[in-house]
């Protein structure tokens, strides 16, 4: 096999969810800590700021309650909802992209510097994307749909996902390198 073959085949292998047939799956890393539950309070049943959550596909993932203030970003993980959030909150990745309902967006200050910087690099962004740990919830949001894009981009995250493959990769690129030996 020629070294350009192997390097195309690798980075299939990369991209790809396991490394190798033969290999065990790629152990996915997250740096992020999970989010401890209870980091917001949630409101009483009927007194809270309503919120939808929906897929890319605009199905309805889930309806829950807020209290203001809360951003999109700790009520989804509060409620189970799958949304990254790699940074926990400091605006330095995209992953809790968020695609707000227009009459909502509307209603929100306009986004600081550095939150267009990371919206920049967000996956399906939309006019009305903004990053979920910088919405908080007022009144008037009541009623606001958040959905989800149907991908993140996490450079950090995903670097270290392909840093873990590169034992398996090396492996799979030395037996791809042996000549069958006929006796």
């Amino acid at each position: 096999m020629r070294l350009a073959q192997l390097v195309a085949n690798s980075h299939r292998l990369l991209l790809s969810s396991r490394c190798h047939p033969r290999l065990p799956p790629c152990r996915n890393f997250h740096p992020s800590l999970a989010r401890r539950h209870g980091d917001i309070t949630r409101p009483e049943p009927g007194t809270g700021i309503k919120l939808h959550f929906r897929d890319s596909k605009g199905q309805l993932l889930k309806t829950v309650e807020a209290n203001e203030g809360d951003d999109v970003l700790s009520i989804a993980h509060e409620h189970d909802i799958d949304l990254e959030g790699a940074c926990e909150g400091s605006v330095a990745c995209s992953t809790c992209h968020v695609i707000l309902s227009p009459e909502h967006y509307d209603l929100l200050p306009e986004p600081e510097d550095d939150e267009n910087d990371m919206l920049d690099m967000a996956f399906g962004l939309s006019d009305t994307s903004r990053l979920g740990c910088q919405v908080k919830l007022t009144r008037e949001l009541n009623e606001m749909t958040a959905t989800l894009p149907a991908a993140t981009r996490n450079m950090f995250v995903d670097g270290e996902s392909i840093l873990l493959c590169i034992p398996y990769l090396m492996q799979w690129l030395f037996e791809a390198g042996k000549k069958p030996t006929h006796h």
